[in-house]
């Protein structure tokens, strides 16, 4: 087994070279199905098992996305499912966000046992959303195989967005969005997350948008996000001249996992339970938060 193992030069650890890709190709395959690429369970993953804690960790999660979160979004956009508006909407409250969460990130949260601590509140909001979710929709939902997904009749304005889905006419306010969007774009920056296990309890708990029609533009903006905060870490010093690259071919393997994870996971949707996904999300996230809230006492 000594022959698979891979030495990765930024990061400063040692593993073989088929887990990266292996465990991101379980981890998306399941959480791309609300929308969310997986990027925050891979980052504990790096920390906690791997023994990647430098700030380049953020760098390299981001690169994930940027390899990975395409596959969810060719498949959700060939099944019509994607709100346009929606997404320019979390993006403008996003991007300037990012900017922010990385400043944070290298000036204020340099030491990993306060980084993790973060880590582990940030992972026990979104427990606490996703068991939130599990009651209102709890053996509703039984027929969705025969259900046409798609989202169509869209139109916009400053103000407001409206969509039909299912033959239902759903419509948000904009700022509705924003607000919220602009929170979860620091949360990212410092995190090395798109946000989306974030955003996408957000939009289906208190705005009450469909998870069918939420998924493709939430990976969206995992993407986009992601991209940026990539470029951020890479480019701009803020510690002695010093910036935080992603280790590109950790980055790569990840991304290749989550890529096919990704687009099968997106194929697939309609098939899996929502109650069982979530379910399965919120034991791990819980163990993981836990972990890392009493470790920094």
């Amino acid at each position: 087994m000594d022959f698979f193992q891979i030495t990765f030069q930024t990061a400063g650890i040692e593993t073989y070279v088929f887990l990266p890709p292996m465990v991101a190709l379980v981890i998306s395959f399941f959480t791309s199905m609300a929308g969310i690429s997986g990027a925050f369970l891979l980052l504990p993953f790096q920390v906690s098992l791997l023994g990647f804690t430098s700030p380049s960790v953020s760098a390299t999660n981001f690169l994930y996305n940027v390899v990975g979160t395409p596959g969810g979004i060719i498949r959700y956009v060939k099944n019509k499912q994607m709100v346009w508006p929606l997404i320019a909407c979390i993006l403008t409250g996003t991007l300037p966000g990012v900017l922010i969460g990385y400043y944070i990130r290298i000036k204020l949260m340099p030491d990993p046992k306060s980084f993790k601590l973060f880590i582990g509140i940030v992972l026990l909001y979104i427990g606490w959303r996703l068991l939130n979710e599990l009651y209102p929709h709890h053996g509703a939902n039984k027929t969705q195989k025969s259900v046409n997904n798609q989202v169509s009749h869209i139109s916009y304005n400053l103000r407001t967005v409206h969509f039909t889905f299912k033959d239902e006419r759903i419509n948000f306010r904009v700022s509705a969005v924003l607000f919220p969007s602009v929170i979860v774009g620091v949360i990212g920056g410092i995190y090395g997350i798109g946000g989306g296990a974030i955003i996408a309890p957000v939009l289906i708990s208190i705005l009450h948008l469909p998870v069918y029609a939420v998924a493709g533009a939430v990976l969206t903006k995992n993407f986009m996000t992601s991209l940026v905060g990539m470029i951020i870490y890479s480019t701009i010093p803020l510690t002695h001249g010093t910036t935080f690259p992603p280790d590109l071919l950790l980055g790569l393997l990840f991304g290749i996992g989550g890529l096919t994870g990704m687009y099968f996971g997106a194929k697939f949707q309609h098939r899996m339970p929502e109650g069982l996904i979530k379910l399965v999300l919120l034991a791990v996230i819980v163990t993981v938060s836990g972990k890392y809230i009493i470790q920094y006492f």
